[in-house]
């Protein structure tokens, strides 16, 4: 009998092996068997390949490319080759009075001057392609932040189902010795409907965990692309030591969206030359290679055409579209500062955050460790009837609400750490 106040071997059992057994005990939420159990490297390389967003940002780069070399074509000679045959009402008597006037002919264009517009809308298409690769890099770590979010909320229903399930076994243990002494006159009712309703809440409490475990593999399904997630390695990982703030916000500079901002502030500057050139003059030189020609031309085979052109009034077309690039720069540099002030905070807010939920685990820690030794102590107290049945009980809840707590702590430290990399922009390999 006084053994019966222990926890009982399939709950320590289920304490020791951690979650899985704690799932496969309840029969209610297990999970399918993996070969290997997945980590966050291994859930974020999947969601890479499956992210939709992830992919138009590569096709928004190669869009760039398209533009660069529409911009470098405006530099570059061209050359095409024209047929014509023309028809007229003339008598034919001479060559100035065909009837069919035929002509095949090479054209050839190089455009000499335009106020640097090609060389200016080039640069602007390389640092657009910086910026959309850089965009790219910051849509990649967002992305490993709702990764992270989602396989540490997993493993955290995971852990509480598997503390619930400890809980209850020895709650299930309590109840059968507490009966057996209601037989035996030596405990009351009213402690086996007390022992009764606290592990119907026991039971409450873990299908609503249930549910929110199989909301959180769901989510995390849809990020990976997996059609089912089964074991997750991630409860002995450990939060490495915490550097200074100023080292985090040292990186901020290397932050990817912040890179971004300032390729974007360089693209708008180079728009502003694009639009300054329509108002320079131009100078191309046009070239003709005849391969026939019909009357009195016969026998010239080529020409050559300089041109020239002086836009002097143009409607006030030029200045506008200066002044707009103009402001769009301006614009684009103050998007620049706000995207620093906001990297930077993020970081100092990150920073407080997770040293606060880590000191929080640590004080967590403690308690668990004394609510253990409390339990155990009212369990002896309890064999030797120094205590009733109902403080153990009361002690058993006490370290019920610890362990949870504990569990919320460790997941809520392991994301916030996750969010602090990821606002410090740093490299996301583990």
């Amino acid at each position: 009998m006084a053994t019966a106040c222990r926890i009982g071997p399939v709950a320590l059992l289920v304490w020791v092996l951690g979650p899985a057994a704690g799932l496969q005990a309840t029969g209610e939420a297990a999970q399918e068997p993996t070969a290997d159990p997945l980590t966050l490297a291994d859930c974020y390389a999947l969601a890479l390949k499956q992210s939709e967003p992830i992919a138009i940002r590569r096709e928004l780069i190669e869009e760039t490319e398209g533009r660069f070399l529409q911009a470098l074509s405006g530099a570059l000679p061209r050359v095409s080759f024209s047929s014509s045959d023309k028809r007229q009402d003339a008598s034919g008597e001479s060559a100035f009075k065909l009837r069919d006037v035929p002509e095949r002919k090479f054209v050839f264009s190089q455009p000499l001057f335009s106020g640097f517009k090609e060389f200016a809308a080039m640069a602007a298409s390389r640092s657009e392609r910086r910026q959309r690769m850089h965009e790219k890099a910051r849509a990649e770590q967002l992305l490993f932040v709702d990764v992270a979010d989602a396989f540490f909320l997993l493993l955290e229903h995971r852990g509480d189902l598997h503390a619930l399930e400890t809980i209850r076994l020895a709650l299930l243990e309590r109840l059968e010795e507490l009966t057996e002494r209601e037989r035996l006159g030596r405990s009351r009712p009213s402690e086996v409907a007390s022992a009764t309703a606290q592990l119907r809440r026991i039971e409450a409490d873990m299908q609503r965990v249930g549910g929110e475990e199989t909301t959180a593999r769901q989510l995390l399904e849809f990020l990976t692309g997996l059609a089912r997630v089964g074991a997750l390695a991630g409860d002995d990982w450990a939060i490495p030591p915490l550097s200074d703030e100023a080292a985090y916000l040292a990186k901020v500079e290397d932050r990817a969206d912040l890179l971004a901002a300032e390729e974007a502030w360089h693209l708008a500057k180079y728009q502003v030359r694009v639009a300054r050139a329509k108002a320079w003059p131009t100078v191309g030189l046009e070239g003709d290679y005849f391969t026939k020609r019909a009357g009195a031309s016969e026998g010239v085979d080529w020409d050559v055409l300089l041109k020239v052109e002086v836009p002097l009034f143009q409607g006030g077309e030029a200045v506008g579209a200066t002044r707009e690039a103009a402001s769009g720069a301006r614009q684009a540099q103050l998007q620049l500062a706000e995207t620093r002030r906001r990297a930077e905070r993020e970081v100092r807010d990150a920073y407080v955050q997770v040293r606060a939920a880590i000191a929080r685990r640590a004080a967590l820690e403690q308690a668990h460790e004394a609510g253990e030794e409390n339990y155990s102590l009212q369990v002896e107290d309890a064999r030797l009837n120094l205590v009733s049945t109902l403080e153990v009980l009361r002690a058993l809840e006490e370290l019920q609400e610890v362990r949870r707590d504990l569990v919320h702590a460790d997941a809520e430290a392991k994301r916030l750490y996750q969010r602090l990399r990821v606002a410090a922009g740093e490299p996301l390999s583990e």
